[in-house]
């Protein structure tokens, strides 16, 4: 089976590209959903997150994520701190969630694919490629945040360039291009590898 990755900056598409693979089929991890239910419900992990960052880090709710977006969007080792703790954790949850499916390929949806070292686990990676300026206008409707907030959250991430000399795949979603086409192209040629 056929392991891929698919990554993006915030605000590129990602999950709009992940709900298309899912309707032609393939099984999609993703990884900052799977996180969060960890960071809301694995003991181990609350344990070890309350004694890095203090207990009034979660409410009766679970984690404030507002509160640790503050510390980490603003400071590089607290941002490498949370990763150490929850990436272990997520990788166990993939490998677990892999074992149950009987597919040619699967995907890994993750933010930080390659920053945090998953993109080294799997077989290919497509990138989803958006302009700054689009991104930054789409995150800021759909956060309803405002600019700074969003640019201070790029800052933790990959450039774009980056992203695309690594990835085998780049999906360009700046409204210019078709979606579809893109993706369906990429989808039969990751099925023509499993054959």
């Amino acid at each position: 089976m056929i392991k891929v990755g698919l990554t993006g900056g915030i605000g590129s598409g990602k999950t709009l590209v992940s709900k298309v693979f899912i309707r032609l089929g393939i099984p999609v991890f993703n990884a900052d959903y799977e996180a969060k239910v960890i960071l809301n419900s694995d003991k181990e992990t609350i344990k070890q997150v309350k004694k890095e960052f203090g207990s009034e880090i979660y409410t009766d709710q679970g984690i404030d994520r507002k509160k640790l977006a503050e510390i980490i969007f603003n400071n590089i080792t607290a941002l490498q701190k949370i990763n150490a703790i929850i990436h272990p954790r997520v990788r166990q949850y993939f490998y677990e969630w892999l074992k149950k499916q009987k597919v040619p390929y699967v995907i890994e949806e993750a933010a930080i694919l390659f920053e945090s070292g998953a993109n080294q686990e799997l077989d290919l990676t497509i990138n989803v490629h958006a302009d700054e300026l689009v991104r930054v206008r789409r995150v800021m409707l759909r956060d309803n945040t405002t600019e700074e907030t969003v640019k201070s959250r790029m800052k933790n991430q990959m450039s774009d360039r980056q992203r695309e000399k690594l990835a085998d795949y780049t999906i360009h979603n700046n409204g210019d291009r078709m979606l579809l086409p893109q993706i369906l192209e990429i989808h039969q040629h990751i099925l023509s590898k499993s054959k």
